[in-house]
């Protein structure tokens, strides 16, 4: 990257909770002052604080505003996209932009994108009945091309293999798990973005309605995990390592990274979410029971959708420990948190606040 002038970085999903979190680190970077970062945001307040209060430029709009996405990545020579990862027009908006600055400019930019289904993409049909022994392995690019095309969203991601093998952009993809932790950072505190997960918290708003916690079948899956703050700096990690050492860091299939450090069976989480629900007074007893079918399609909008979370998605994120990543909370700390999303669902509860925005539950 030039050292001449500040380095253009289009950032995706600022007010979002991967998004602004990612955005809370790259403020931090050491080399903060050599950056322009731009983002893209509808909401008009969120906007005028993202200027104000932390010197971002701020293009208003949506990400239907396909010709402005476009725009906005053609001038960036850096992307971090981590919203929106399932939108197909989204993601060949930002494909043009790159391939139009690469053939003005000669320039090669760099994207890192948030794969669609984060570790779902590995996913089987579990319904909670067993533990896999599969394990997938980022540093594997035998095992990573292996990944049928037709797997849980992978078409985006196709889209940016392909750009970097067509070789106007360095495509690079990360893969979240389970991502847990209520968000404490500057863009939170100042209202800006969102402070809570998808994954776990659909399970408590879950539990907390039926009144007892729930389990997908037996709950004996496996899925990995990461603490948001540690995924966060997985992203910097990759980008750090494409600044300083762009010949040796791989992009591509070479690119793709797993964001975990640990795993945990979904069992275990609902055991989690029981004690803390005897422990504030919600229930009497602890233990997790199976969802029915109705309770499925009336918690997670669909039977399909429901069983999601008897799924086994086993994988290790080698490939960013080589860069240097290096993740310190663990699943230990994943069970520790349950306790606070109880808490504050359980708050919602109680106002008459508890909703079921059905949302995909992959990796977010």
């Amino acid at each position: 990257m030039t050292t001449s002038r500040k380095t253009p970085i289009l950032l995706t999903g600022a007010t979002g909770y991967i998004g602004g979190a990612v955005l809370a680190h790259l403020l931090n970077h050491p080399n903060a002052s050599n950056f322009e970062i731009c983002t893209i945001v509808r909401n008009s307040a969120k906007a005028s604080a993202l200027r104000s209060k932390f010197g971002v430029n701020v293009v208003e709009g949506t990400f239907q505003d396909l010709d402005k996405v476009e725009s906005l990545a053609e001038k960036s020579h850096v992307i971090f996209h981590l919203a929106d990862a399932d939108d197909e027009s989204f993601m060949k908006a930002i494909l043009a932009g790159m391939r139009k600055r690469h053939v003005t400019l000669g320039d090669l930019p760099v994207l890192i994108h948030t794969a669609s289904s984060g570790t779902g993409v590995i996913v089987d049909d579990a319904r909670g009945a067993f533990a896999s022994e599969t394990i997938y392995n980022d540093n594997d690019v035998t095992q990573m091309k292996s990944i049928p095309d037709t797997a849980f969203h992978r078409n985006v991601d196709l889209l940016v293999f392909n750009a970097d093998t067509e070789g106007y952009i360095r495509g690079n993809i990360v893969a979240p798990s389970t991502v847990y932790g209520i968000a404490k950072n500057a863009l939170v505190n100042a209202g800006v973005a969102n402070d809570h997960s998808i994954q776990i918290p659909i399970l408590v708003r879950a539990s907390l309605a039926r009144g007892r916690a729930g389990v997908v079948g037996e709950g004996k899956a496996i899925w990995p995990d990461v603490h948001i703050d540690d995924l966060a700096g997985l992203y910097i990690s990759i980008f750090n390592a494409i600044v300083n050492k762009p010949d040796t860091t791989g992009h591509g299939f070479e690119g793709f990274y797993f964001g975990e450090n640990g795993e945990h069976s979904w069992m275990s989480i609902s055991c989690a979410i029981g004690d803390a629900m005897v422990a504030l007074g919600y229930t009497s007893d602890a233990s997790p029971s199976p969802f029915s079918t109705e309770e499925l399609i009336k918690y997670f909008g669909s039977e399909a959708a429901g069983l999601y979370s008897g799924t086994n998605a086993r994988c290790r994120a080698d490939r960013g420990r080589a860069l240097g990543w290096k993740p310190k909370y663990t699943t230990l700390d994943m069970l520790k948190s349950v306790r606070d999303e109880v808490e504050h669902y359980g708050e919602l509860m109680k106002g008459g606040k508890l909703d079921f925005k059905f949302e995909p539950a992959a990796g977010k």
